[in-house]
């Protein structure tokens, strides 16, 4: 296998090398720049090589590269998750320039690359990886350059899993994500791979893919549905550190024969909270799986990751083990449809026993969405989970009355999904109802932090019967690795 592992100026070569575009979208053939000791050759038969690029760099912006000396890009506007056609190049030394997308051929170029030889015959992709601002070996930017040599089975498909995350460790592969502390793939390293021939996997139906550390799961995907007789590079690429649903967050590029196929995001997350002022400890069923155990009023469970799709999710009263119980559920409720990239707040609400409640049990999910462009201050988004209150707007005190944030919010329903961003503070919050300025029902004090995004759920009744939950702010953190929940009881005066 060939491996060339370079600094910029390298990534700025393959690009150019491997996909030389026109304006029409046809597909030209560099040639390698002149000099006195490097006339342009002319391939000899079965000399050519079959070169293509993949930009797989997060952090690497859309770039334009030119054949040194010549006035129109091979390359156009090349982004992240962009990979060229394969192109048929002689053997030789190339010199590329480098400039932003767009940028005009007269202006300085902002690299120039030393010769690069391409070798004749096979077959090549070329993987942008790395980091354009990394500051180390370990996660600077680099061309990851692999011969192919599939190994191909009709009735199978074939993938060559390429690690190419900057920030990720050491990893496992466990396909069909049925077994983390055995991974058919046990050891794959940063900015390696599994071999030229390829691992065959199960065609005509979608894959299920965990991603291992030390025998547990980190994370699992869920593939489209693989041809039979593919020959695909699967990327792992983006940052562990970034959310699943930016951009630049952990995923997968998928990459055939034709181009590149697109992301494949992580399987959605859902945390669950029990909200429900009268509901008593629950355990929670999927089918025969418990996803959930001994949840009561005001606690958050674990991170529970499924395939994409919707579910329905059996409550019981709590009991011993992790077996289904016999018999029917208390409650039963479907979810919305869980997407890819997508973390979920569920909330279970409403009342389980009060007679005639106009507002029965339920399962409310609002996903994670929140404004991530100021790290310096909080972003909260209040949702109404109590059964008996009216519509109410919240907003900072201000003497006998407040300064409405959220205004008219209703059960069961949540306010902007990207939150209001606040500065850090300890923010004395009122209640009213809703167009009632001078009726402050309930205060709080609710600490805000910097950094912090938060669900603020009011939560219990209003007025609560027997042993009902009270009211108060059920503030669900998702800012850390695993969510938090902290219960903010009402001031009293």
């Amino acid at each position: 296998m060939l491996r060339i592992q370079t600094s910029l100026a390298l990534f700025a070569v393959s690009l150019a090398v491997v996909a030389g575009c026109t304006d029409d979208g046809t597909t030209s053939s560099p040639s390698p720049s002149p000099s006195p000791t490097n006339p342009t050759p002319s391939p000899a038969p079965g000399e050519a090589a079959s070169v293509r690029v993949v930009h797989a760099s997060p952090d690497a912006p859309a770039v334009d590269v030119y054949v040194a000396g010549q006035s129109a890009p091979v390359v156009k506007g090349a982004k992240f998750g962009d990979a060229s056609p394969y192109l048929s190049v002689p053997a030789g030394k190339y010199r590329f320039e480098i400039r932003a997308a767009g940028a005009p051929a007269t202006d300085p170029a902002v690299l120039t690359t030393p010769e690069l030889d391409v070798p004749a015959k096979g077959k090549i992709t070329a993987i942008a990886a790395g980091l354009l601002a990394g500051k180390t070996d370990e996660d600077k930017l680099r061309v990851l350059a692999f011969a192919e040599g599939f190994k191909t089975a009709a009735d199978k498909a074939t993938v060559r899993v390429v690690h190419a995350s900057a920030d990720a460790p050491t990893v496992g592969v466990d396909v069909g994500n049925d077994d983390p502390s055995k991974p058919e793939v046990p050891s794959l390293a940063r900015f390696a791979d599994t071999g030229a021939e390829g691992v065959q996997l199960p065609a005509g139906k979608p894959l299920a893919i965990g991603v291992t550390a030390q025998g547990a799961r980190v994370t699992a995907f869920t593939t489209p549905e693989l041809p039979a007789g593919s020959e695909l590079f699967v990327i792992a690429t983006g940052l562990v550190g970034r959310l699943p649903r930016e951009s630049s967050g952990f995923q997968l590029l998928a990459v055939g024969p034709a181009g590149a196929i697109g992301f494949v995001k992580q399987d959605p997350v859902v945390y669950a909270l029990h909200a429900s002022p009268d509901a008593p400890d629950v355990d929670l069923f999927v089918g025969a799986n418990e996803i959930a155990d001994n949840l009561g009023f005001g606690r958050i469970s674990k991170p529970i990751q499924v395939p994409p799709g919707e579910y329905t999710v059996d409550f019981f009263g709590t009991a011993p083990g992790s077996a289904r119980p016999a018999g029917a559920p208390a409650a039963s409720k479907k979810t919305p449809k869980l997407e890819p990239g997508q973390r979920y707040l569920a909330a279970a609400t409403g009342f389980l026993a009060r007679a005639g409640a106009a507002n029965a049990f339920t399962l409310e999910a609002q996903a994670e969405a929140f404004d991530l462009s100021d790290a310096q201050k909080g972003v909260v988004r209040a949702w109404h989970a109590s059964p008996d209150a009216p519509a109410v707007d919240i907003g900072p005190i201000s003497g006998p009355s407040i300064s409405p944030a959220f205004a008219g919010a209703a059960y069961p329903k949540a306010t902007d999904p990207k939150g209001l961003a606040l500065a850090p503070a300890t923010l004395p919050l009122g209640v009213t109802p809703a167009g009632q300025n001078g009726t402050i029902l309930f205060r709080f004090d609710v600490p805000v932090a910097a950094g912090a995004r938060a669900f603020a759920l009011a939560a219990g009744a209003v007025t609560p019967q027997g042993g009902e939950k009270s009211f108060r702010l059920l503030v669900v953190d998702t800012a850390p690795a695993t969510w938090t929940v902290a219960e903010v009881a009402p001031k009293v005066d």
